[in-house]
């Protein structure tokens, strides 16, 4: 079911797009603000056969289309801008502290469609450059908490605006390696687990996404080749990369706002690139940019627009906040409930 049984919206349409705005507006302001992050222009689309857009689990097929102007090139609508922004910062000669956020644009059309998924998607994507020596989870456990506090002043923000929207996510995120819900929750599949530890906490950030866990099977799957999922850290773990994961009151289940982390150096890009057989891809542009070390390090990832929207604005359905497609029996179901599908 897409819909909570007995929902209703605590805000009109109306009264719904000027609250979009303000979140958007006030959470894109304190999350530069936090991790010095400059606002800049990206692309959406690359060309095909660059390794410059985002593989996400490496099984996601991108839209392409070809340039008649170009000689019929290729082109494909990212599905992130994980490399691109590396790229920039090294092209923009950012020095270590700073970095940039973008809005981004994605279609992701092998994506569930359903209350939380989209094909449309748009996110804060962000970078920013580190030194060597950041490259450990102290760096993403700080990060994490900068990006949590961001939500939380704009959620009391909103809260203050309309009295309606009750500001009821936790002062402080929970740390948890997957590794560590697996041992806590063996039972109970990745979703499982995300949904109890959320339920538990109310904010969660799960390292280790990736990275094989004791069953041989990952919390969640990762391209091989942005993130940092197989460095060895404390406790015998794996990762220095995870998800915000929160829970949302409304559907009474656990929502990803977020994927994060340190990217991939030479070394970790060469070891996740033969633990997925890829070898292949040390050919490409970007990955042999990386490989001749012509990229800082950083760490970075995206953040859900909509989904803050959905979260912060108590909606039960994504489509509430954005414009997408749905299916005809989803638009009917919303239109008997009295749910406006944007």
């Amino acid at each position: 079911m897409e819909f909570v049984e007995g929902y209703k919206s605590l805000l009109n349409p109306k009264d719904t797009e000027k609250a979009i705005k303000l979140v958007k507006d006030t959470f894109e302001k304190e999350l530069a603000s936090s991790l010095r992050l400059t606002r800049l222009t990206s692309p959406i689309f690359v060309a095909a056969g660059s390794g410059i857009n985002d593989d996400l689990n490496g099984v996601e097929k991108p839209v392409s289309f070809s340039v008649s102007a170009l000689g019929g090139k290729k082109m494909e609508i990212v599905q992130s801008l994980a490399k691109w922004k590396r790229m920039a910062l090294a092209d923009y000669n950012y020095p270590a502290g700073r970095g940039i956020y973008t809005d981004m644009n994605a279609l992701r059309p092998d994506d569930t469609v359903d209350a939380i998924h989209s094909v449309y998607v748009d996110q804060w994507d962000w970078e920013k450059v580190i030194e060597e020596k950041e490259r450990n989870l102290d760096t993403l456990i700080k990060t994490v908490r900068d990006i949590y506090s961001a939500i939380k002043r704009t959620s009391f923000m909103l809260s203050e605006t309309y009295s309606v929207l009750e500001d009821y996510l936790p002062e402080e995120i929970r740390f948890m390696h997957s590794e560590e819900l697996e041992e806590k929750y063996p039972d109970l599949t990745p979703q499982e687990r995300e949904r109890e530890a959320a339920r538990e906490y109310g904010a969660v950030f799960i390292i280790g996404i990736g990275y094989p866990l004791k069953n041989g099977v990952p919390h969640s799957l990762r391209a091989p080749d942005y993130d940092d999922w197989s460095t060895e850290t404390a406790g015998g773990y794996h990762g220095l990369n995870g998800d915000i994961i929160v829970y949302d009151r409304v559907r009474g289940d656990s929502l990803e706002l977020s994927s994060m982390g340190v990217r991939v150096n030479r070394e970790a890009l060469i070891r996740q690139l033969e633990m997925k057989n890829l070898n292949e891809r040390k050919e490409l542009y970007w990955h042999k940019r990386l490989l001749n070390g012509e990229y800082p390090e950083v760490i970075g990832g995206g953040i859900g627009q909509s989904r803050l929207c959905m979260l912060l604005l108590h909606k039960c359905h994504i489509g509430e906040v954005q414009a997408s497609v749905w299916k005809d029996e989803t638009r009917m179901e919303a239109k008997e409930k009295g749910i406006y599908l944007i």
